[in-house]
């Protein structure tokens, strides 16, 4: 259906929507401390779902694959090497863990998304710097995305400053398109490819883009673990993802899962 963009008022919807989603990770990071279950994690933001009158994107969104079952959870809790799409369950979180929480929700038909990695006490300084670099890849996005600028100079710009801090930029999963849908057209890709030039996206004011860079201590190879649903380093290296809703604007853009 091509790229739908937003109006001001539409914006302004998805912003509501992208609250809640801030409020959830706000109380999943409250809860993620030594000792406590993923299972536990998720209960938080299950509790901000409800409270919201929202509907969660993740939960029961449909199998990547023959033979496995939709996704059972709001939230996806990926620790250490897991990348995305980590299903919450009784693994135990322990000190020194890096956590991402990725949580989406529709609010009166209009949807947020956003993700976060955090920090488990004693974190040792490679991964700490892991989680900083892909949190500065993200804000490179935000004060570069503007209209009339071409994504691919968006994500040069994220590959770049990641690559030269000496992590790596997983290829196999990539930004979206956000609206009434979790995943509307374009996709939004952290790095640069022959597949982007030849297909690159001119930036307009009312687009409104999930993106979401993950970026790994090690190779950006990834496979799929048992479940049929986590992502994990091929390496078993750590990986982080930080993501944000954000919408073009008349002379940049603003992020509608900040909270504000």
């Amino acid at each position: 259906m091509g790229i739908r963009l937003k109006t001001s008022s539409e914006t302004e919807r998805m912003r509501v929507a992208g609250r809640v989603v801030h409020e959830a990770l706000r109380r999943c990071r409250e809860a993620c401390k030594p000792g406590v279950t993923t299972a536990e994690i998720d209960a938080e933001a299950e509790t901000v779902l409800a409270e919201s009158g929202g509907l969660g994107l993740f939960k029961n969104y449909p199998a990547p694959s023959p033979g496995v079952k939709p996704f059972p959870a709001v939230t996806c809790i990926s620790v250490n090497e897991e990348v995305v799409h980590g299903i919450p369950g009784s693994r135990v979180i322990k000190d020194g863990d890096i956590v991402s929480i990725d949580f989406g929700v529709r609010i009166d038909g209009w949807c947020g998304d956003s993700a976060t990695t955090i920090l488990v006490g004693d974190v040792a300084r490679k991964w700490r710097k892991l989680c900083d670099v892909t949190e500065q890849v993200l804000q490179i996005a935000v004060n570069n995305v503007a209209p009339g600028r071409r994504w691919s100079q968006v994500a040069r710009q994220m590959q770049t400053f990641a690559e030269a801090e000496g992590m790596s930029v997983v290829r196999d999963f990539v930004g979206h398109g956000i609206g009434q849908q979790m995943h509307e057209e374009p996709k939004v890709p952290n790095f640069v490819s022959p597949d982007l030039i030849r297909h690159d996206i001119e930036l307009k004011p009312g687009m409104v883009l999930a993106i979401e860079p993950m970026c790994t201590l090690g190779s950006e190879q990834v496979r799929v673990a048992s479940d049929g649903w986590t992502v994990v380093t091929k390496d078993g290296k750590p990986a982080a993802h930080y993501e944000h809703t954000i919408a073009v604007t008349e002379d940049g853009c603003e992020v509608l899962t900040d909270g504000n």
